[in-house]
């Protein structure tokens, strides 16, 4: 529906009406959801250019196109580029909105993510605690924003050796995310295999194995076979099951 919008709308509107930018900002964000990276970043560069034309850099709508573009060049693995996007939208919406706007702690968490893909943890962390408290405080704690910047921390809190930490951030934003977003729902499915990673590192292998066995079913009912996410939790059930010992009987980390 959204690529036929899209199709009627530059052809009776024209290519840079603002109604045609918004229903290509739409699909983008839908391919990325459905993991077509590629072509998610090759609409949202071509619809950055063209609000940044038509609306002006500082224009919100700009800045979310920016935002969703940073995003796909992450997961294309060009992760300066996404950081240098992210860092100049982030600036540009704490200039124009103010720090505590959505779009703002958006760009705000998505930097830090990239921050800790380009390996700078310390600044990464900073930034994340630094906009989770402001998303508590603006959006509440069970807001699908705040629960993904939380999820982001975690995983850096895990890769700097703060286990324990990012464990009950995990754990807290898994049994959020499961009560207000449902347990198929695909940032709910990120979280539990965060947390199948987790019990894997500390040894709990088949608490481990139970847990990514139950979210790969999952989402390959609900993404697919071939998604992203679909694919990289089948890699870690299988590096799961490769070291899986029949007597493992140490218990999980208490809830």
């Amino acid at each position: 529906m959204l690529e036929r919008a899209l199709d009627l709308r530059r052809s009776q509107l024209g290519t840079d009406h603002p109604d045609t930018l918004e229903s290509a900002g739409r699909l983008g964000l839908d391919l990325w959801a459905l993991g077509h990276y590629e072509q998610a970043r090759q609409l949202d560069q071509d619809t950055v250019m063209r609000r940044r034309r038509v609306l002006g850099a500082d224009h919100p709508q700009t800045l979310e196109s920016a935002l969703s573009l940073a995003g796909a060049l992450r997961e294309a693995d060009r992760n300066e580029e996404a950081r240098q996007l992210a860092e100049d939208t982030l600036t540009r919406s704490r200039r124009v909105l103010g720090e505590d706007d959505l779009t703002t702690l958006r760009s705000a968490y998505s930097l830090a993510i990239f921050l800790r893909e380009l390996g700078h943890y310390d600044q990464g962390r900073q930034l994340g605690e630094d906009t989770l408290t402001r998303c508590r405080r603006v959006l509440g704690e069970d807001h699908p924003d705040t629960l993904r910047c939380a999820h982001n921390l975690a995983i850096t809190l895990q890769k700097m050796g703060q286990h324990e930490r990012a464990y009950q951030l995990d754990q807290d934003t898994f049994t959020r995310r499961r009560r207000i977003l449902g347990e198929d729902h695909p940032d709910t499915l990120r979280s539990a295999y965060s947390l199948a990673i987790y019990l894997k590192q500390s040894g709990h292998t088949e608490q481990a194995r139970q847990l990514a066995e139950d979210t790969l079913t999952r989402q390959q009912r609900v993404l697919g076979e071939d998604h992203p996410d679909t694919l990289r939790s089948s890699r870690h059930l299988t590096t799961i099951l490769a070291n899986t010992n029949e007597h493992d009987t140490t218990p999980a980390p208490p809830p």
